[in-house]
């Protein structure tokens, strides 16, 4: 008798054992760790890392799908896109056979979508209708194409050239150069400033943010941030934007109507990708050289966590974050 009651508590306790772990969070973080071939995913509200996925060889930047479905993740030396789910970092779907995807973009129109091929010094243009990728034309550059920005009417693709100091401005429709302008040494990371006046431009390889005008790639300002002067963000308040200066271990706070730097705070390890938190309390930052993810209070500007990823962490993306503006 005791026997046979005692059975419903020992298979409710071995049930128990099989539950797994579930993350606080109804969503995870999603890092890219490019010399690893994986990512981590991580829960945002207890900072620790759930696993680890592999992707493909040298996954580096991420983008969600314009209707926010999924993430596509470009695996520059794998030559293929992965599509995450973008609440679990699940994989949904690999596309093959798209060499080179190394910085990724969707047109504000929601219908092109842009790789810059950074080994092959081109740029892919593909056409983006009911989820599929259409190749729709090559635009050759010099060497190293690197970031991109968009116009708001989906015109014009503006790309950074790393290796020739340059930033070019394609016509997405005819897949023609509009111009090419000289920057300052190494431009990397590209940002359209609310009011479409001005582009601004990370100088990876000097120290400041340098100013042209979109309509004909003409230099109009420099803004001195720091060494390494790399990648932006927005805050969200369609003012400001944050800039990481990767080798002076800094971010920078820049005023984009004003075009003027008015705060600058520690982040260590080559800060390079961020993420802002939906309610605005926090940066995320890919801390580059210490493969970690450093986590800043935005209102101290100190650092709140750092969590351990991959090697070279780089891309970084959670589904509740800032508005893009």
């Amino acid at each position: 008798m005791h026997r046979f009651s005692l059975l419903p508590l020992a298979l409710l306790v071995a049930g128990a054992l099989l539950v797994p772990v579930v993350p606080v969070s109804a969503e995870v973080a999603i890092v890219l760790n490019s010399k690893d071939d994986d990512m981590s995913l991580i829960d945002p509200k207890t900072y620790q890392v759930i696993k680890r996925v592999p992707l493909g060889k040298e996954p580096h930047h991420l983008i969600p799908t314009p209707d926010d479905k999924h993430i596509v993740v470009g695996n520059a030396a794998g030559n293929d896109l992965v599509l995450l789910d973008p609440l679990t970092g699940e994989i949904v779907k690999r596309v093959p056979r798209i060499p080179d995807p190394y910085h990724l973009g969707f047109s504000p129109d929601k219908k092109w979508f842009v790789i810059t091929a950074n080994r092959l010094n081109r740029v892919d243009i593909y056409r983006y209708e009911n989820g599929e990728f259409k190749a729709a034309g090559k635009v050759p550059l010099a060497q190293v194409t690197s970031h991109m920005a968009f116009t708001p009417d989906s015109q014009t693709v503006f790309i950074t050239v790393q290796e020739t100091h340059q930033v070019a401005a394609i016509d997405l429709a005819t897949q023609k150069i509009k111009w090419i302008a000289p920057t300052g040494k190494q431009p990397a990371g590209i940002w359209l400033t609310p009011d479409n006046k001005h582009l601004l431009v990370g100088i990876t390889g000097e120290d400041f943010v340098e100013i042209l005008s979109p309509a004909d790639g003409k230099s109009l300002k420099k803004l001195v941030t720091g060494k390494g002067a790399h990648n932006f963000i927005p805050k969200g308040d369609k003012r400001h934007a944050f800039l990481t200066n990767r080798v002076d271990n800094t971010i920078s706070v820049i005023d984009m109507l004003e075009l003027k730097i008015v705060e600058t705070f520690a982040v260590p390890g080559g800060p390079d990708d961020m993420e802002i938190t939906a309610d605005g309390k926090e940066l995320w930052v890919t801390s580059r050289w210490i493969n970690k993810v450093t986590v800043i209070d935005l209102e101290t500007k100190k650092i709140k966590h750092q969590i351990r990823v991959g090697r070279s962490p780089h891309g970084l993306y959670f589904h509740s974050h800032a508005p893009r503006l």
